[in-house]
């Protein structure tokens, strides 16, 4: 196993020579997904957390969706926003989460370095199982402690995101599996409790993604057709834009499918949408069926017309320098 491991990741492209296309790919499992991208002051980089989906499983392991998985949260760091290198797998302490660590959601707040983080306690070959979200924190993005459990009155939550949204004022947002994978939000000011919760988006979808840009809220979300947009002025009420963001294939390589679960990276005025893609829509999957398990991240400026959101997919791409 080890030596197809490193056969895989000799086959991938070397860290420093990242192009645009993709941002980056996972050297280990080639399965990069749910990205949270951060400004690392202290460092001068950037750095970068992702569900680090076991793509190239294979043997008596790959059984149904095992490969989802028993993922770690994998790590890269850039120092110029165009390349990234891969940085090892994130020190997510075993006591507070489980076998299967999902959708970094990494923000600084009240002083230092906050994650929620989905977890599944176990691997398996089927949806079937329970998932929560634990909260952790750190000082440095290196060292993780853990927090509470959140209390959101399901068993089955996904896909934290977080935003500041006044002084001391926090807001949460979720996919809830019990109701139907409808977003769900709620406030804390402690980013411990939240409540009460509410369902902001009744349509299915996951990984939401608040943030406020250009005087006004915008939430973005994987609808598995594309990623779903809505606004607001006030961050409660929601309207839901026409249409959807990449639900179609891209030109260039590496980016022939579908964008997925967004994270959205504000730098100097504009907004940089990072997703993953699968590579069923390269030559490769021609040949080997499981290469559609593959996945990417990409990166894509948004752009902002009389309150509607477009992006631009084709074009290269990049964060300015930490």
């Amino acid at each position: 196993m080890k030596a197809a491991l490193l056969l895989a990741a000799a086959s991938l492209p070397a860290a420093a020579e990242t192009p645009a296309k993709p941002m980056f790919r996972d050297p280990v499992w080639d399965g990069a997904a749910d990205a949270s991208v951060v400004h690392d002051r202290a460092r001068g980089a950037w750095r970068m957390f992702y569900t680090a989906r076991r793509a190239t499983l294979s043997g008596e392991q790959d059984r149904g969706v095992a490969w989802v998985h028993g993922t770690a949260i994998g790590t890269a760091v850039s120092r110029d926003g165009r390349h990234w290198s891969y940085a090892g797998t994130a020190a997510i302490p075993a006591a507070c989460t489980g076998a299967t660590l999902w959708a970094p959601e990494v923000g600084w707040y009240e002083g230092r370095w906050h994650m929620w983080l989905t977890v599944v306690p176990g691997v398996f070959a089927d949806w079937n199982a329970p998932r929560f979200i634990v909260h952790l924190t750190s000082p440095d993005l290196q060292r993780w402690t853990c927090g509470e459990r959140l209390d959101l009155d399901s068993d089955r939550v996904i896909d934290a995101g977080v935003a500041r949204v006044g002084p001391g004022r926090y807001r949460l947002w979720w996919n809830d599996e019990r109701a139907g994978k409808a977003i769900r939000q709620a406030d804390g000011t402690d980013l411990k409790r939240w409540g009460p919760a509410r369902t902001v988006l009744a349509e299915p979808g996951e990984g939401p993604k608040g943030f406020r840009w250009r005087n006004r809220w915008w939430l973005v979300s994987d609808a598995w057709k594309g990623l779903r947009v809505a606004r607001s002025d006030d961050g409660l009420a929601w309207r839901v834009q026409p249409g959807f963001l990449l639900p179609d294939a891209g030109s260039a390589r590496t980016d022939r499918a579908k964008g997925q679960h967004p994270d959205v990276v504000l730098a100097n005025g504009r907004a940089f949408l990072v997703y993953f893609v699968h590579q069923g829509g390269e030559p490769e999957a021609a040949r080997d069926p499981r290469w559609a398990r593959r996945s990417v991240l990409q990166i894509a400026e948004l752009v902002e017309r009389d309150g509607l959101l477009t992006v631009r997919r084709d074009p290269a791409a990049v964060l300015p320098p930490p």
